[in-house]
């Protein structure tokens, strides 16, 4: 019995050392340029800019295959952002992609709710809680306003409510249409 824990516990150590080899060895860098636009976008996650999140989004816009006016929710202030940190001129968003809208959050009618799970599963943020055959809840502060949940519902009991402005998300408002005074 003790020589197998020896021999085993050598091994693991072996292994173990090959893993920290191979990762140190191997790291893959991330490129800091998409880094800095991934830190730009409102990572809702939702798809509008026709890709599956943020993320791919940015590596697109960094390879120069997608423009910075293709999210929606990030509106204006996204674009101009983009532009700035890409030394690029500012351009209104692109239709095709959908429309600038206040902020929202998804609220869940709980007495509706027949917890089918399927505003859990198209969540890409995991921002609802709930279990099959439950109430289904929203975690509001988690929750990106990407209306992802509502098609699913099959009740209709989602509704999207536009996000109160308090002190911890008022912002500066820019000029009237500063896209159009760029141009």
């Amino acid at each position: 019995m003790l020589p197998a824990i020896i021999v085993l516990s050598v091994l693991a150590i072996i292994f173990g050392l090959l893993l920290g080899f191979a990762a140190i060895r191997f790291k893959v860098e991330g490129d800091p340029l998409v880094d800095k636009i991934d830190a730009q976008l409102p990572q809702t996650q939702c798809g509008q800019c026709s890709y599956p999140g943020c993320r791919p989004y940015a590596e697109a816009i960094a390879k120069g295959e997608a423009d910075i006016n293709q999210c929606p929710p990030g509106g204006e202030t996204t674009i101009m952002a983009l532009a700035d940190l890409l030394d690029r001129d500012p351009k209104p968003l692109n239709p095709e992609n959908g429309v600038i809208k206040e902020k929202t959050v998804a609220v869940i009618d709980e007495t509706r709710c027949i917890g089918c799970t399927l505003c859990i599963q198209a969540c890409p943020v995991d921002a609802i809680l709930g279990a099959a055959k439950h109430m289904h809840t929203v975690i509001a502060s988690e929750c990106t306003g990407c209306d992802l949940c509502v098609e699913p519902c099959p009740v209709d009991c989602i509704d999207m409510v536009p996000v109160g402005q308090d002190i911890l998300t008022w912002k500066w408002p820019y000029p009237d249409n500063p896209l159009e005074k760029a141009s």
